[in-house]
């Protein structure tokens, strides 16, 4: 089997989860399960990065000390996980001696090599960003930007790290490595940013102003820089498994990006004589009414809130379906609202009720085997090997939300041969023909059914699992198989019902409802 790692970005406890976090969660978990069924051997690790001087301050202003802070934090993002339905492998905390001993043992490397040098800094600092500023950040009327917080002057003693003599190597590896990042435009970006000249980085900060952190082995009276310390987690999560490492696919939002993973982190590890990973995949913001959701701005929306009210696989096909990865898109309640009730009750669960009622009316609970091939069958049949064909490439290249939409596509069909068929009416007719068409049509029915939820059970799992159950089936080991029109469910015994998305009350009746 084929090893296939793949990482999220690691969240920082300075505050709890928001949307966007669940997002980063759930695309991660759709490709890990995705490769799963493509019969990788997959390796999905998500964490926390508790370091900082935004975690010293928060916690102070508590009056905590900040391992308390973190752990406190750092559980709501581990609950996340399970109401998600995340299937992670591990769960990493910068603060982890697995991950501290790699940390200092990568800083006492490059120090030994002479890639770590000490010198006085003079600049501007953002305490938000937990970084130094160059003029070149400043806004066109000499402000700086609002992202980067309150800005102050300072001059101390720093560790630096040689980044800017691997400018050079950089630019040739983006050039000749064009699928690096995803998507392509992302790294063209990237290599835009190149065209400026790099400055060393600066990797400490005193411990007079910040304890909270790992120390530098080669000097206690300093700390690590939090991405020096922080984008060690992938390597750290795997150093005893070099197969798993050899393969690494990393998640990120695309504001950490530049510099972090696309300049830091490889010049990072070229340094370190450390392999490169296979590639980063650089997702959008969810906006609302076009403006980023962040904890920052206020207007973040708890994905909990939205999981509890329609359920988990609803909530995960909506973020999948209406974003097209690398792209942003805006959130709204009534987007929601459209996709869950226009696609999921009408598509599916429409399906899903035809099916199950008419195969327990007409045939007794049993799907009936195909008895005739006329032209809508065929149709039908024909749009799915167009639907098979287009599917798992589209998945291999990350675009998930057109994936899913040929799936409704295929759906609306089936949907629309129930109507023209009609076995409602060809189950009132003795005539043998009738009889044979009515069996053939709820075999179709039930098997389209089987089809689609075998292409969405990395994206809906649950609902998946529920709808082979009222089914009476179960899927075998191979995926792939899965996905060839077949017979598989003759002679099974369906349930009666499936209620799977129910319609949400009206506003005026939700809030009228007693709460429990």
């Amino acid at each position: 089997m084929k090893s296939f790692y793949i990482t999220t970005a690691i969240d920082y406890v300075n505050g709890s989860p928001h949307l966007g976090h669940a997002y980063e969660k759930v695309l991660t978990d759709t490709i890990a399960r995705f490769r799963r069924q493509m019969g990788d051997q997959v390796h999905f690790l998500t964490g926390v990065d508790e370091h900082g001087q935004k975690v010293q301050a928060s916690a102070k202003k508590r009056g905590i000390p900040p391992q308390q802070f973190c752990d406190e934090v750092s559980a709501e993002f581990r609950a996340l996980l399970p109401k998600l339905n995340i299937t992670n492998d591990d769960f990493i905390r910068t603060t982890e001696e697995r991950h501290k001993k790699v940390v200092r043992a990568v800083l006492q490397q490059l120090f030994d090599k002479g890639e770590i040098y000490k010198a006085e800094y003079k600049g501007f600092y953002s305490t938000r960003q937990e970084q130094f500023l160059q003029e070149k950040d400043r806004l066109p009327d000499g402000t700086w930007p609002e992202l980067f917080g309150e800005v102050t002057e300072i001059v101390e003693s720093n560790y630096f790290f040689k980044l800017k003599q691997y400018q050079e190597w950089l630019v040739d590896f983006l050039t000749t490595n064009e699928n690096f990042i995803f998507p392509a435009y992302r790294q063209k970006q990237v290599l835009e940013f190149l065209k400026e000249p790099l400055n060393d980085l600066c990797i400490s900060r005193p411990r007079e102003r910040l304890e909270w952190g790992i120390s530098l082995p080669f000097d206690e009276n300093y700390v690590t820089y939090v991405w020096f310390d922080a984008l060690l987690n992938y390597y750290s999560a795997v150093v005893d498994r070099p197969e798993i490492w050899a393969e690494a696919h990393h998640v990120i939002g695309k504001d950490i990006l530049v510099p972090p993973h696309a300049v830091y982190w490889p010049i990072m590890l070229k340094a370190a004589g450390i392999s490169l990973p296979k590639g980063i995949i650089a997702h959008g913001w969810w906006l609302q009414r076009g403006a980023k959701m962040s904890k920052s701005t206020g207007n973040a929306l708890n994905p909990l809130d939205l999981v509890t009210e329609f359920g988990t696989d609803a909530f995960r096909y909506f973020l999948i379906r209406e974003m097209n990865v690398g792209q942003d898109s805006d959130f709204t309640r009534e987007q929601f609202l459209v996709r869950y009730n226009s696609e999921l009750a009408n598509k599916l669960g429409n399906l899903v009720n035809r099916t199950l009622n008419m195969t327990t009316r007409y045939t007794g609970g049993i799907v009936p085997a195909p008895e005739v091939e006329e032209e809508l069958e065929n149709g039908l049949r024909q749009l799915w090997e167009k639907t098979q064909a287009e599917f798992i490439p589209l998945c291999e290249g990350y675009q998930f939300h057109t994936a899913l939409e040929r799936v409704m596509e295929f759906l609306t069909e089936a949907n629309a041969y129930v109507e023209k068929r009609a076995p409602f009416r060809l189950a009132k007719s003795a005539e043998p023909k009738d009889q044979a068409l009515m069996r053939t049509s709820l075999a179709t029915m039930a098997e389209s059914l089987r089809l689609a939820v075998a292409m969405m059970q990395h994206v809906t799992p649950s609902t998946t699992e529920k709808i082979n159950a009222v089914l009476g089936y179960t899927p075998g080991t191979t995926w792939r198989d899965e996905l060839v029109w077949g017979t598989k469910l003759t002679g099974a015994k369906v349930a009666e019902a499936l209620v799977l998305f129910p319609r949400p009350a009206p506003p005026e009746k939700a809030a009228a409802a007693p709460k429990a």
